[in-house]
């Protein structure tokens, strides 16, 4: 059901007063989206931008941006369960549980039993999914080049050290 507008009644002055405008949203990098935006906003808007250069960087291999981190936590711990996976990658199991079924499909993935535990499945990567994530990997790096772009050595650095210590300070939370 729709409301009607309520009747607003402005003042008859004879001069005439500025009619506030539409509110200009700042640019990226501009006001609160800025230096002087919270800390939290940025990482987040941050994330946001490299998510989607990521996305369209791996597009074309037809690889997203969760599917690339679960190729790379698999090869790098070779044998995870699908609850490590999502533990690792910040993905819920659900999401997890359609990413492997949709990587084992393509025959990037296989699955093992656990040798004691039967009814846990390990995950590993297959020939075809160390090429596919090869193939990711030297668009990602581009990618990783890009951002450190313009930072020496030791500002990478100190911001690798911090943002690592912002993820273990907070996990405490």
């Amino acid at each position: 059901m729709l409301r009607k507008a309520p009747n607003i009644t402005r003042s008859k002055s004879r001069g005439k007063t500025a009619e506030p405008g539409p509110m200009q949203v700042p640019a990226v990098g501009e006001g609160k989206r800025g230096e002087q935006g919270y800390l939290g906003y940025l990482l987040r808007q941050a994330h946001a931008a490299v998510r989607l250069t990521m996305e369209r960087t791996l597009a074309d291999l037809g690889v997203t941006s969760p599917q690339f981190a679960v190729l790379t936590m698999l090869n790098s711990y070779p044998g995870l369960s699908g609850a490590d996976v999502a533990r690792l990658t910040f993905l819920t199991p659900q999401t997890v549980g359609v990413i492997i079924r949709n990587l084992e499909r393509d025959g990037a993935i296989v699955m093992t039993p656990h040798p004691v535990h039967g009814r846990i499945q390990q995950w590993t990567l297959t020939k075809r999914g160390k090429t596919l994530l090869r193939a990711c990997r030297e668009r990602v790096i581009a990618l990783e080049k890009r951002l450190a772009g313009g930072l020496d050595a030791k500002a990478e650095a100190s911001i690798r050290r911090w943002l690592a210590n912002v993820a273990t300070e907070l996990q405490e939370d």
